[in-house]
C-alpha cells in the first residue's frame, strides 16, 4: 500500500468535542483502514477553551507551566500556560479567566486579572514571544483586570483604584500604563476569530454581554464603561476584533499586542501552512458547516491551503448545510456529516467520538 502523508486539522465541535479529541478520533478511524500512512495531527482552535491543548498536541516538546491565578470571582484557579520549544509562550484566557470557571455568572463583576497574572508569569520566565488566546471570556472589563495584574493603574476621580470588572469602568477617570512591562522581543499576537469592535450595537457588551449573564440595562452600563476606557487608552476601539473577550483585546492592543483575527492567525502559529505544503491529503472539520464557514473559518482556510498545495481536502462536520457546501469557494473532494452517518442528530451527539472515528475510516476507504 502506498504510504500517504495525511494532515488532520479540524476545529473543535463546539460544545461537544475539543479539536484535539476530534483529530485523534479521525486519526484512529483512518489508521484502522490505512495503518501505514503518516498522520500529522494539527488540531485547530479559535483562541477559546482548548487552545493550549491544540498547541500541545501539535508542537512536540511543548511544556505546561503551572501557575495559580485569581479566577474571575477572585477564587484561586490552578491554571497553566504553554512554553513552546522556540521560547514562545501561549496563554489562554479561558483557563485563567474563563466563563466556565464561574457558577453563577457575574456579568458586572467578573474580571480578567487571572489572565494578566499568567501573562506576568510567562514574561518572568523570559518568553521570546506571546500568543494570546482570547476566547471563552467571563468578563467585560476591557482587559483592565489583566493590565492591572501587569502593572497598569486605573483610577476614579478621587484617585482611588476602580472596582474590578466592568462595573468599575463607569467610575474610570484616569489611567497610568507606565508600570506595564515591555512586550517580549518577538511581540505578542492575539489569537481570536472575533471581528467585533469594542463599542456599539456590534460591540463587546451588546453582543457578548448577554452570553455572560448581562440583561439589557447591564449591557448598556458595560458599554458606557468601555466607552470611558476607550477615551483613555491609546488604541482604536473601531479596530475589528477589539471587542474580543469582553474588550480584553482592546486592552492588549493598548499594551502593544497585534491582533491577527481568524483561522489564519492560529494556523500560522501552529505551522499549518508548512505542514499542508507537504501533505497528500488534508482532513478538516467543525461542528456545523454552513454559510458562515466560508468567511475565514477553519474548514475554508484548510481547503484553501490544500488547494494551493495540490492536495484534496476532505471535510467532516457534525452537520452540513448542502447549499453552503455547494457554494464553498474551494470545493471539498469528500464531505461527511456525522448526522448522516449516525442516522440523526441525537444519535450523533450521543457518541460523537465513535462517529468521528467511523468518519475517519469511511474517508480512508474512499481515498
Amino acid at each position: 500500500m502506498t504510504r500517504t502523508r495525511v494532515v488532520i486539522a479540524p476545529d473543535s465541535f463546539k460544545g461537544t468535542v475539543g479539536a484535539a479529541d476530534v483529530a485523534l478520533a479521525l486519526a484512529a478511524g483512518w489508521s484502522s483502514v490505512r495503518p501505514d500512512d503518516e498522520l500529522v495531527l494539527l488540531p485547530m482552535a479559535d483562541g477559546g477553551e482548548g487552545t493550549l491543548a491544540a498547541f500541545e498536541l501539535a508542537m512536540p516538546g511543548a511544556r505546561r507551566m503551572p501557575v495559580t491565578v485569581p479566577g474571575p470571582d477572585d477564587r484561586p484557579v490552578e491554571a497553566s500556560w504553554l512554553l513552546l520549544r522556540d521560547g514562545t509562550g501561549v496563554v489562554e484566557l479561558a483557563c485563567t479567566s474563563g466563563i466556565t470557571l464561574l457558577d453563577p455568572l457575574r456579568p458586572l463583576d467578573a474580571h480578567s486579572a487571572g489572565f494578566g497574572t499568567a501573562l506576568a508569569d510567562a514574561l518572568a520566565h523570559g518568553v521570546s514571544r506571546l500568543n494570546l488566546a482570547l476566547g471563552g471570556s467571563s468578563s467585560t472589563d476591557g482587559g483592565t483586570g489583566a493590565l492591572a495584574a501587569l502593572g497598569a493603574v486605573f483610577l476614579d476621580a478621587a484617585g482611588r483604584p476602580i472596582r474590578p470588572g466592568g462595573r468599575g469602568l463607569v467610575d474610570l477617570a484616569a489611567v497610568d500604563l507606565g508600570g506595564l512591562p515591555a512586550l517580549p522581543p518577538g511581540g505578542a499576537v492575539i489569537l481570536s476569530d472575533v471581528t467585533n469592535p469594542l463599542l456599539g450595537p456590534a460591540g463587546a457588551a451588546a453582543v457578548f454581554g448577554p452570553q455572560k449573564g448581562a440583561d439589557a440595562a447591564e449591557s448598556g452600563l458595560l458599554d458606557a464603561g468601555l466607552a470611558r476606557l476607550a477615551a483613555l487608552l491609546p488604541a482604536d476601539p473601531r479596530t475589528p476584533g477589539a471587542g474580543a473577550a469582553g474588550g480584553t483585546a482592546f486592552g492588549l492592543l493598548a499594551w502593544g499586542a497585534n491582533l491577527e483575527a481568524g483561522a489564519a492567525a492560529v494556523g500560522q502559529a501552529l505551522g499549518v501552512p508548512a505542514a499542508v505544503g507537504g501533505a497528500s491529503v488534508v482532513i478538516t472539520g467543525e461542528g456545523r458547516y454552513d454559510s458562515q464557514s466560508a468567511a475565514g473559518k477553519v474548514p475554508s482556510y484548510l481547503a484553501g491551503l490544500a488547494a494551493a498545495a495540490g492536495a484534496p481536502a476532505l471535510l467532516v462536520a457534525g452537520a452540513i448545510d448542502a447549499g453552503a457546501l455547494a457554494a464553498a469557494p474551494v470545493p471539498f473532494a469528500q464531505a461527511l456529516a456525522l448526522t448522516d452517518l449516525a442516522g440523526g442528530r441525537a444519535a450523533a451527539l450521543a457518541d460523537p467520538l465513535a462517529w468521528l472515528e467511523a468518519a475517519g475510516a469511511r474517508l480512508a476507504g474512499v481515498f
